[in-house]
């Protein structure tokens, strides 16, 4: 089963970035889809991007533009550069692995990382 592991959280003032990442145990090239979710507090969980086996892209219109998700297969990892963050960008990220892409999100998961804390403040 594979396993992820995120890391890169923290705390940035609005208009900063931050570049969160996600090690992967298993093959990300062959992985169907990988994506990024966050949960705020006292909020769903929501699908924040998402990239196919073949480096295909999605995002949800609340990043787009400011957010991009990347994968580098050779060393297994998922990326999210996160650029302009805006305070309402704050909450836990978690990386996904799963075999269906469903929009901004994986669907059919495989794993789920424990989560990175991002907290942007104004």
């Amino acid at each position: 089963q594979v396993q992820l592991v995120e890391s890169g959280g923290g705390s940035v003032q609005a208009g900063g970035s931050l570049t969160l990442s996600c090690a992967a145990s298993a093959d990300t090239y062959s992985t169907f889809c990988l994506g990024w979710f966050r949960q705020a507090p006292g909020k769903e969980r929501e699908g924040v991007a998402t990239i196919d086996r073949d480096g295909i892209t999605d995002y949800a219109d609340s990043v787009k533009g400011r957010f991009t998700i990347s994968k580098d297969n050779a060393k297994n990892t998922l990326y999210l550069q996160m650029n302009a963050m805006k305070p309402e960008d704050t909450a836990m990220y978690y990386c996904a692995a799963g075999e269906i892409v469903a929009g901004v999100e994986c669907t059919g998961l495989d794993a789920l990382g424990q989560g990175t804390l991002v907290t942007v403040s104004s």
